[in-house]
C-alpha cells in the first residue's frame, strides 16, 4: 500500500471523526475500527465506476490508450485510493445521471451543468469549474482583437444553427440593440472544433466556443486567442448518488489537496498547454540517396516485414521529425513515436523505447500486426491506407470508420471517397455515438491528414531514392 493511499485515508477518517454529526454519516464499528458507509463499499471492490462521455476533452481513445482530462484527473483519485478504474460511457448528457442513479456507476466525471433542479437528484462534488462561451478569433497584426463585446457590432460571426453558440449570440445582439452579423452554419457534420480551425485557416473571421474546448483547440492552432467570454458564466461539476456523502467529501477533499500538486499541474498543461502542433525540420537532401541517419535501419526491419524502407522513413518523418528524443503530448515516444503499453506489448523492452534501432523494430511488428488486420481488401494501394491511418490513430477507430461506411452505403474496403469520410466524421457525436462505433471520439481531420502526407512523402522518396 502507497504512502501517499495511507496518508489520504487517515485524512478521511480524520475528517470524519471531527465532521460526524454535522455531516450526519452513519459509522458502523468492525473490530473497533470505524467503517464508513458508502466509500468503503467502493474500496471493498477495489473498482471505482466512472460515468463518463467521449469527447475531446473528457475521455476518447487515442493510439489504443484511453485519455482525456477528466479521464487523467479520475485515474488520479483511484491511484490515491488504491483502485482500479472502470470506465462506463454515457450516449448524451440526460443519460449520465440517469445510469448514475441505477447505479450503473459510482460518479459522473464530466463537466455536468450546476442547476437548482439537478441538486434534488444528484450531489455535485469533485472536480468544479467555472467557464464561459468564448469568442474565437485569429491574433491578427493587421487588426486589433475585439476586446469587448460592444466592439462585436459590425463584425461577422458564425456559428452552427440551433446550437447554444447561436442562441447566445442572439441574446447577445439584443442586448447590444443588434448589429452583429450572425452566419449559421446549417450542416450537421460541422462541429465547434471545426469551427475553430476554420478560424486558424482564414476560412472565417469569428465563432464562440465552450472555453474549456477553445483552450484545448488552442493547442493545435497558436494563431488564435480565446480570451474573451460571451457569455455568463456557467458552473459545471461532477457528481454522485444523494446516498453517497462519504465518496461527495472524500472527492471534495481529494480535489482541494490535489489542485497545487504537480500531478494536477501536468494534467491541465497536458490538455490545455502544451502545443500538439507538430514543427517539421526540412526535408534532408536525398540528392546523396539517402534519407536520414537511420536508413539502414529502416532497411533491415521494413524488409522482415515485407514492407518498403522508404515507407517507414516516411511514417518516422511524420512522427517524430528523425528526433530519437521526441514525447508527444499524448505520451508517445521516439524515432517511430510508440505508446509505452504498445512497445511493450510487442516484446520490446520498456527501458529502450527512445532507442532507434528497438523503436523501428517495433514499429515494423505493429504494422505487420496492422496489415494482418485487413487482409480482407485485396487492393494493395488501399490496403496501405488503411494500414497507415491505423498506425495513427488506432485500428478501433479505423475500424468504427469502416462500420459507419458500410451503414450509409460506402465501401468499406475502400479508404479514399469512402472510409476516410468517416473518419472524418467520427469527431461529431452524431457518428461517434452511433451504436456501429465502439471506440468514440477521435479528431479525425489529423488521421484524414496523416494519411495523405504520409504517402505524398512516400511517392517522394520513391521517386528519388532506389529501394535498394
Amino acid at each position: 500500500m502507497s504512502k501517499k493511499y495511507i496518508v489520504f485515508l487517515l485524512l478521511i477518517l480524520t475528517f470524519f471523526s471531527c465532521k460526524k454529526n454535522e455531516t450526519r454519516i452513519e459509522v458502523a464499528v468492525t473490530d473497533n475500527k470505524p467503517v464508513l458507509e458508502d466509500l468503503p463499499r467502493i474500496l471493498a471492490g477495489k473498482k471505482l465506476r466512472v460515468i463518463t462521455l467521449y469527447s475531446s476533452v473528457s475521455y476518447f481513445i487515442y493510439r489504443g490508450e484511453p485519455m482525456g482530462y477528466d479521464y487523467d484527473l479520475c485515474k488520479d483519485f483511484a491511484n490515491t485510493l488504491g483502485l482500479e478504474l472502470e470506465v462506463v460511457v454515457a450516449k448524451n448528457v440526460n443519460q449520465l445521471v440517469s445510469m448514475l442513479n441505477r447505479g450503473e456507476g459510482d460518479l459522473i466525471a464530466y463537466n455536468l451543468p450546476v442547476t437548482n433542479e439537478m441538486k434534488q437528484e444528484i450531489t455535485y462534488c469533485g472536480k468544479e469549474s467555472v467557464s464561459n462561451q468564448v469568442l474565437v478569433q485569429r491574433i491578427d497584426l493587421k487588426e486589433p482583437p475585439v476586446t469587448d463585446v460592444t466592439q462585436l457590432i459590425g463584425k461577422e460571426v458564425y456559428v452552427q444553427k440551433d446550437t447554444k453558440y447561436e442562441k447566445r449570440l442572439l441574446n447577445l445582439n439584443a442586448e447590444l440593440g443588434g448589429g452583429i452579423f450572425i452566419h449559421d452554419i446549417d450542416k450537421d457534420s460541422i462541429t465547434a472544433e471545426d469551427m475553430i480551425e476554420m478560424v486558424a485557416q482564414y476560412k472565417i473571421p469569428y465563432t464562440v466556443a465552450d472555453e474549456d474546448v477553445a483552450l484545448l483547440n488552442r493547442t493545435y492552432y497558436n494563431n488564435v486567442d480565446v480570451s474573451l467570454p460571451v457569455s455568463f458564466p456557467q458552473r459545471s461539476s461532477w457528481a454522485v448518488r444523494k446516498d453517497c456523502p462519504v465518496l461527495a467529501a472524500t472527492l471534495n477533499m481529494w480535489y482541494t489537496l490535489n489542485q497545487q500538486s504537480p500531478d494536477y499541474q501536468l494534467i491541465v498543461k497536458r490538455y490545455f498547454e502544451v502545443s500538439k502542433k507538430k514543427v517539421y525540420s526540412p526535408i534532408l537532401s536525398v540528392h546523396h540517396g539517402r534519407i536520414s541517419v537511420f536508413d539502414d535501419l529502416f532497411r533491415k526491419y521494413a524488409g522482415t516485414v515485407g514492407f518498403d524502407w522508404r515507407l517507414m522513413a516516411s511514417i518516422a518523418y511524420q512522427e517524430s521529425a528523425f528526433d530519437t528524443t521526441a514525447t508527444s503530448w499524448a505520451g508517445a515516444r521516439g524515432l517511430m513515436q510508440i505508446m509505452p503499453a504498445t512497445f511493450a506489448g510487442l516484446g520490446e523492452d520498456p527501458d529502450a523505447i527512445y532507442d532507434p534501432e528497438a523503436s523501428v523494430r517495433a514499429a515494423a511488428k505493429y504494422l505487420k500486426n496492422m496489415e494482418n488486420n485487413f487482409q480482407h481488401i485485396t487492393n494493395t494501394e488501399e490496403r496501405l491506407k488503411f494500414i497507415i491511418a491505423s498506425y495513427n490513430a488506432g485500428i478501433g477507430h479505423v475500424f468504427d470508420a469502416q462500420a459507419l461506411a458500410k451503414k450509409y452505403g460506402k465501401d468499406p474496403a475502400v479508404w479514399s471517397g469512402n472510409v476516410d469520410e468517416y473518419i472524418l466524421l467520427k469527431s461529431h457525436p452524431e457518428y461517434y455515438t452511433d451504436s456501429v462505433c465502439k471506440f468514440g471520439y477521435m479528431r479525425g481531420k489529423e488521421t484524414y491528414d496523416y494519411v495523405i502526407q504520409v504517402l505524398t512523402r512516400y511517392e517522394y522518396y520513391k521517386a528519388n531514392i532506389k529501394r535498394e
